[in-house]
């Protein structure tokens, strides 16, 4: 199969997450008096933040709270995501990600990236890994910049009019959540892969619409026959 560009998310499928996504949205909730499990935050796991939240909001039965009370939440979230992705020492790109972006660049194949971040998250964290400078990314999109964030196709069908990409059986789509999945299949990606070990495990993953599954990012290059070196 031809594939043209690459869409991966970028949390836990391309940048180490060490859990924090969850974490930073289970902290915003608790400072706001509502509490969450891990397995409760990761069941929304990859959705646009806000909605993430306010589906947490909901789910705990504090259906009282105001729009202006959670948007006052994500807004603690960010601030707490920020700090993260600037300060923690153990924010950095998955490893062998660059290889991978590299081995895809010299097929010609486009690099991108979406997520279920916002803007002003999203451009910390790839500043932090140094991606801007690298020449590897293509083009970039955030859920906060369509009108409907994953599992909607809405981001990949933006980036394929970015990259010049017509048709989406040449997209692949990478992630590991199921709304990164839901989100390929939607878009009617030639190829849908989910990372197992970032936030979900394969036998979580395999539930949902996918082409394979993978260890890691770094097996990518060989389902599309290529080399990282």
């Amino acid at each position: 199969m031809e594939i043209s560009l690459v869409v991966f998310d970028i949390a836990g499928t391309t940048v180490e997450d060490a859990d924090s996504v969850n974490l930073c949205i289970q902290e915003a909730l608790s400072a706001a008096g509502i509490s969450a499990t891990r397995e409760q935050v990761n069941k929304v796991m990859g959705l646009p933040k806000p909605e993430a939240i306010a589906k947490l909001v909901e789910r705990a039965g504090a259906i009282g709270l105001s729009p202006t009370q959670i948007q006052l939440i994500h807004d603690d979230f960010v601030a707490r995501s920020i700090a993260h992705y600037q300060h923690d020492a153990q924010v950095r790109e998955i490893p062998g990600t660059s290889l991978v972006f590299q081995a895809l660049k010299r097929a010609r194949i486009k690099v991108a990236l979406d997520t279920g971040f916002s803007r002003r998250i999203t451009e910390v964290i790839l500043t932090r890994v140094g991606w801007p400078q690298s020449g590897l990314i293509d083009a970039t999109i955030c859920s906060d910049e369509v009108a409907h964030g994953r599992p909607f196709p809405d981001m990949i069908h933006e980036l394929m009019s970015r990259c010049d990409v017509r048709h989406p059986r040449k997209v692949a789509k990478v992630g590991d959540t199921p709304v990164d999945l839901e989100e390929g299949y939607q878009a009617g990606c030639g190829l849908v892969v989910g990372v197992v070990g970032g936030t979900h495990t394969r036998q979580e993953l395999e539930a949902y619409p996918h082409s394979h599954l993978v260890d890691t990012i770094r097996d990518l290059p060989a389902l599309l026959g290529l080399k990282t070196a």
